[in-house]
């Protein structure tokens, strides 16, 4: 995958439930403390959108950038399964 915001964050969720979204990538969605976020869970992935999205639409958009970057679904899943993999052996960073 590209270096243009793609490679994953670690974040952590506060006792509140709350998660800070790095600074780069709010700049780079141009979102702000007044920007609703929609919430979209897929499976055991969560998904946020700064607007009103729908599944159809995200689903065809996702496959559009896909196929763009010539990553099939089978390589996405594959991704996804082995950075998870990786985040279950990294250490919670604590305060």
């Amino acid at each position: 995958m590209k270096g243009d915001g793609t490679l994953p964050k670690l974040i952590r969720m506060r006792s509140r439930g709350q998660i800070t979204i790095p600074q780069e990538l709010r700049e780079a969605l141009k979102i702000d403390e007044t920007t609703g976020l929609n919430v979209l869970r897929v499976g055991k992935v969560l998904i946020m959108t700064p607007r009103r999205l729908e599944r159809a639409f995200l689903a065809r958009e996702m496959e559009k950038e896909l196929k763009k970057e010539g990553i099939s679904l089978e390589d996405l899943i594959a991704d996804l399964r082995t950075q998870r993999e990786r985040y279950a052996s990294e250490p919670i960073p604590r305060d």
